[in-house]
């Protein structure tokens, strides 16, 4: 069958929306009619070519929609059902089974990888593949062949227009603070960064009950924004000290600090902004090859511990479920944080993200 798309055909250029082929779901996989979908900057890096997907391709990583067929073997949901989407993992291997399926053994060829197991595509356009399955979906797209390990079935009065990020953006910085830092009531963290994963990370540190939260960021738009949302105190980084900063207003360095930037500078701040026996988690994704300065010498007395997160450390079909939870009790507003934007103009959307006008677009098809 035909469907719309946004393909990325060449590097660090604007994606082309054009009708492309899909094919029948494989076993294992579902039919989703895409409802909307977050972009994120994964999908950026990936079209500028960070990371080596295979173009052309279509992109896509927060899908939300409606099961519009089922492949053969598939039980868990049926035609009609709500779905969010999220990473794709094996869940077999040590790691899956553990419940750990952001360091699956196969997570980057899987999400990257552009083809299914067996090599072959979804999408095809005058009889060549396409790369498909971004992340198990690839959800610029109006529909998606989708596998089952990457869905999260939802209730049928889900708004599935608001909860599409949830998908990747949002659980990643919301889980680094809930699953990976795990800090008690009463702590104090600084969220480096104050976009769409700082936020929702700022936003878990609030449900966790730390009582000085951190916001640092070069934009005091953003700062205003996160002191709405439950920061205590903002930095920033273009004017002040940031280390120093951090350090007079805890009397010595954050417990906790989540890095959602990428940029070495900011890492390294991070390292020196920690107190004795302090945890940072870093999520923020930068160029293969990137390396950060790392002061051994001064830091090995201070005990901290620095952890390299995937995917928020979480179980999408259980944590994504708690997100939702959350979110319908007034705890999670991390609605504030969209913006939707017509399916059509997703390059603008991308624009808008890029410049910082736009905290988390969504597409809407």
């Amino acid at each position: 069958m035909k469907t719309k798309a946004a393909v990325a055909f060449e590097k660090e250029q604007p994606l082309v929306i054009t009708e492309i082929d899909i094919d029948e779901p494989h076993a294992g996989e579902v039919r989703v009619r895409l409802v909307a979908s977050g972009v994120c900057h994964t999908d950026a890096i990936v079209r500028d070519q960070w990371y080596p997907t295979p173009l052309p391709a279509v992109l896509g990583h927060e899908g939300a929609g409606i099961v519009d067929a089922v492949g053969p073997g598939v039980t868990k949901v049926a035609v009609g059902d709500k779905v969010l989407m999220s990473f794709s993992h094996c869940g077999e291997c040590a790691n899956c089974a553990t419940g750990r399926p952001g360091y699956c053994q196969d997570f980057f060829g899987a999400n990257f990888g552009g083809r299914r197991g067996d090599g072959s595509s979804s999408y095809s356009l005058d009889g060549q593949q396409i790369s498909s399955h971004f992340f198990g979906q690839s959800s610029f797209a109006a529909f998606a062949n989708v596998g089952i390990n990457s869905l999260v079935k939802v209730p049928a009065s889900a708004p599935l227009e608001i909860l599409a990020p949830l998908g990747c953006g949002i659980q990643t910085g919301a889980g680094a603070v809930l699953n990976t830092l795990d800090p008690e009531a009463g702590s104090s963290i600084a969220i480096f960064g104050a976009g769409a994963v700082g936020l929702s990370g700022l936003l878990g540190a609030v449900i966790a009950g730390c009582t000085t939260i951190i916001a640092v960021d070069v934009h005091d738009s953003r700062l205003e924004f996160a002191k709405s949302l439950g920061a205590t105190h903002t930095v920033n980084a273009a004017k002040e000290d940031v280390v120093e900063k951090i350090k007079e207003i805890t009397g010595g360095g954050v417990n906790y600090a989540l890095e959602t930037t990428g940029v070495p500078a900011v890492f390294t701040q991070l390292t020196f902004a920690l107190g004795v026996r302090g945890h940072g988690a870093v999520v923020g994704a930068a160029a293969l090859g990137t390396n950060a300065n790392f002061d051994i010498g001064s830091l090995l007395p201070m005990g901290i511990t620095i952890t390299m997160v995937v995917e928020g450390d979480s179980v999408p079909s259980s944590f994504i479920p708690k997100l939702v939870d959350l979110y319908e009790r007034g705890q999670f507003p991390f609605d504030k944080l969209i913006k939707t934007y017509p399916f059509d103009q997703i390059n603008q959307a991308f624009e808008d993200s890029a410049k910082g006008g736009t905290l988390k677009p969504v597409v809407v098809f």
